[in-house]
């Protein structure tokens, strides 16, 4: 199989250093759940109250804005700011090339977004949205300056600052989003309040980057940076088609109003893949890489963070799908109730995507990009027509495609490339069947709480509070994965590990 970019990778010595020190993962990890946990659950109220204060229809136009913000986003730095991560030596060597492609890169894309806002926004289905996605696009500058200290901030385990400096960016943007809102604005407040923290937070990852930000252009490591960086901007475009097309079809097919629906639904299903997989995916990458001298303890430390991954989520994602209408109509209000029909379909397309983002980041660290490719490129071409057919049935039906194309085509598909790096399929699915049947008996609650005749919020209560014992038994469970996961922090604690 080929495998793009690792020559490269190996060229510029890229390549992780074999007998790092795997030391401050965990703190790093525990950090991270903090930072995600607390912005998500500030997020979530403010979400809520902006919902309720502007609608579906100035909540569509947003959605418009964010989506065209970040198909920039996927590419703006071509894919080099990672090599930091993997750099084995010093970045200091590496920091100012990368930093210079990252800065330009944005730069003309940004200029590229701004011309083509009009375009977007009318195929959208909603032009008046043009002022709103050329403001969003805005923030692509920022990513292209913050790159580089961010991916140093990552290398060094360093999510204790980082979450500060996501907290900045949060709360600076929610306060000038209900501000601007409470002053009728519109859509465009969440765009300027967007910006604003942005820009806030791009000062502080400046003022606080372990290296100063500096340009600057190294022949001897720019050809090499850009053979390593290019395969994974590629294939960034295709996983943002692949996780926005359902976007982008809803809104050029049933215009902004039912995009408002939709991105509501698809922001709480996502809930659990930022709960618990965007902390992960901040350090499984280093911790992996860091293994890689060793093949079958890299092997066996995925296997315990997707049996772990998979007793957490699993269970958040069958009470979210059990109770999407009421979880819809108490939260957000009835006149969102139409969201909660794609909401039952995309909460259980997030409990795979999960899974997915965890094996994507091992076969990246395994050098099998072009597998990641070539799996991306199907799960593309299926959902083409996928979504186009089940947009005929709403939203609902186009959540339904969703979970179809992942369910039948996109697991075993990265189950069968998964074999070729010496994972067995059956390991790991044997990981998943415990967590996937007892969050199934979960699907019952909702009809067993009605037939008792609770109240709503009362029967809601109880549902949540099932999810969390079955948490819990399933983590009791899986508590030699647990304990496994817990060496990750202390020096060379995995060197007497054995599967």
């Amino acid at each position: 199989m080929k495998r793009l970019g690792l020559a490269s990778v190996q060229e510029a010595g890229l390549q992780p250093g074999a007998q790092q020190n795997t030391s401050g993962a965990t703190s790093a990890l525990a950090w991270s759940v903090l930072n995600t946990a607390v912005a998500r659950f500030g997020t979530l109220g403010i979400g809520i109250v902006l919902a309720r204060l502007l609608g579906p229809d100035s909540y569509g136009s947003f959605a418009v804005a964010m989506v065209a913000l970040l198909a920039v986003l996927t590419i703006n730095e071509l894919g080099v700011s990672l090599a930091i991560v993997r750099w084995p030596e010093d970045p200091k060597r590496i920091a100012p090339t990368v930093t210079t492609i990252s800065i330009l890169s944005s730069a003309v894309l940004c200029g590229a977004g701004l011309a083509v806002a009009p375009w977007f926004a009318d195929r959208m289905g909603d032009p008046g949205a043009t002022d709103v996605v050329r403001v969003m696009v805005c923030c692509v500058l920022v990513s292209g300056v913050v790159a580089t200290p961010a991916a140093l901030m990552q290398r060094a385990f360093d999510q204790k600052t980082k979450m500060f400096i996501d907290q900045v960016n949060v709360w600076v943007g929610a306060i000038v989003s209900i501000c601007l809102v409470l002053i009728g604005m519109g859509a465009m407040s969440l765009a300027l309040g967007r910006l604003a923290g942005t820009l806030a937070g791009g000062l502080l990852f400046v003022l606080k980057s372990p290296l100063p930000v500096r340009m600057g252009l190294d022949r001897r490591v720019l050809k090499p940076l850009l053979r390593f960086g290019l395969p994974l901007a590629g294939t960034s475009i295709i996983v943002f088609c692949v996780g926005y097309l359902d976007q982008l079809v809803t809104g050029s097919m049933l215009g902004s109003v039912m995009l408002g629906m939709y991105v509501l639904a698809f922001n709480l299903s996502s809930w659990p893949v930022t709960m618990f997989s965007q902390p992960l995916r901040s350090v499984a990458p280093v911790v992996l890489a860091r293994l890689q001298h060793d093949p079958e303890k890299m092997r066996s430390t995925v296997m315990a963070l997707i049996g772990v991954l998979a007793c957490v989520v699993f269970p958040a994602i069958a009470f979210l799908a059990a109770e999407s209408e009421t979880i819809v109509r108490i939260v957000y209000g009835d006149v969102w109730a139409g969201a909660s029909a794609a909401l039952f379909w995309l909460a259980m397309v997030a409990g795979l995507r999960i899974l997915f983002e965890l094996i994507y980041d091992y076969l990246v660290v395994a050098g099998m990009t072009g597998s990641i490719m070539s799996i991306q490129v199907c799960w593309l071409m299926a959902l083409i027509p996928a979504l186009f057919l089940g947009a005929t049935a709403g939203i609902a039906g186009v959540a339904m495609a969703q979970f179809v194309v992942v369910a039948a085509l996109v697991l075993p598909l990265y189950l069968w490339r998964l074999r070729a790096v010496g994972v067995r399929p059956l390991r790991l699915l044997r990981q998943l069947v415990l967590p996937a049947c007892a969050s199934a008996l979960l699907f019952a609650a909702p009809a067993l709480f009605g037939q008792m005749e609770l109240a709503v919020p009362f029967a809601l209560l109880l549902s949540a509070t099932a999810a969390a014992f079955v948490t819990a038994g399933l983590l009791w469970f899986k508590r030699a994965d647990v304990a496994i996961l817990k060496k990750l922090g202390r020096s060379g604690g995995l060197a007497d590990h054995q599967q």
